[in-house]
């Protein structure tokens, strides 16, 4: 008897690009893979193996799933999970929105719902609070979005082709929680008034190509003042990218991971930054991607 597997793949993102703090998200093209069927009882299989993920109680995917499930009145049985993890966990590479998304796709296709933005965000935020993360991991691309007063508001934003991702992977996980926990409750009007005016030369710089504004529109004074000393080396991590002609460089979402920005040089900037972690005995890796345009697919089909 053939049972229905659906599988659904969903990008990374790297978030707030600088000065664009809990607002700029952007999809690149690393993803994990969630293929799921339902079984009675529940049983997970990770790739690569990974302890923490395969306990039911720790997977987000699962507990997206069996919420959905509960809230049309049903009972949930169990399910067959197979996922293919290769966005780092706890990196700032939205490994977290990775698994919400597609545990929402799943939710609303196996039961034949169609998916709102409202009933999105109404799933969503029961499980991650920060739209700079979900957004670009469901629709693709690079998206700015706010929430206020129960209600979310986004725009996604043509990224320019020529530019490149690459992201340098530290061999530490940095929780968002930890990261959040350094930030100040106030800062400096003349520190809010600094990153509003780069956040906005940031876009129109992506409008017009004009990529010898990104390093000034990158830089920032809400976040990364404060999170840099959770990650060793920051500055020089940041210095070796603009010194082998990154056009832009920032943390990526709440760390480990660094982001630069290129449209060329990019393995050459990927070993530099890997070289400058490497002087404070910290190992890493780097990745050059592309900006994902898609968002999330799901694929149903008969096993």
């Amino acid at each position: 008897m053939s049972k229905k597997v659906v599988k659904v793949r969903v990008p990374a993102t790297t978030a707030n690009l600088g000065a664009g703090f809990d607002t700029f998200g952007l999809a690149l093209t690393l993803y994990n893979e969630f293929e799921v069927e339902e079984i009675e009882g529940i049983y997970i299989e990770s790739y690569p193996d990974n302890e923490y993920l395969k306990n039911p109680e720790n997977n987000l995917f699962i507990k997206v799933v069996k919420y959905l499930c509960e809230a049309e009145g049903k009972r949930f049985k169990g399910a067959k999970l197979k996922q293919t993890i290769n966005v780092p966990v706890a990196r700032g590479l939205g490994s977290s929105a990775t698994a919400i998304v597609a545990g929402i796709l799943t939710g609303f296709a196996v039961h034949k719902k169609t998916l709102t933005d409202e009933e999105f965000f109404k799933v969503a935020y029961m499980f991650e609070p920060h739209p700079d993360n979900l957004l670009p991991a469901w629709k693709g691309g690079f998206i700015t979005a706010l929430k206020t007063e129960g209600k979310t508001y986004y725009t996604k934003v043509d990224f320019p082709k020529e530019i490149k991702a690459v992201v340098v992977i530290p061999d530490f996980e940095l929780s968002t929680e930890l990261a959040r926990s350094v930030l100040p409750d106030n800062v400096p009007l003349k520190d809010a008034i600094f990153n509003l005016q780069r956040a906005t030369l940031f876009i129109r710089a992506l409008e017009e190509k004009r990529f010898d504004l990104l390093k000034v529109a990158m830089e920032d004074r809400l976040h990364q003042p404060y999170r840099k000393k959770l990650i060793p080396n920051f500055d020089k991590v940041i210095e070796s990218a603009y010194d082998n002609g990154a056009i832009g460089a920032s943390l990526s979402g709440a760390g480990s991971t660094m982001l630069a920005l290129a449209t060329e040089n990019f393995d050459k900037i990927g070993q530099a930054m890997v070289d400058a972690f490497k002087e404070a005995s910290i190992k890493a890796q780097y990745k050059v991607l592309d900006v994902d345009t898609e968002g999330a697919k799901i694929e149903i089909f008969e096993r």
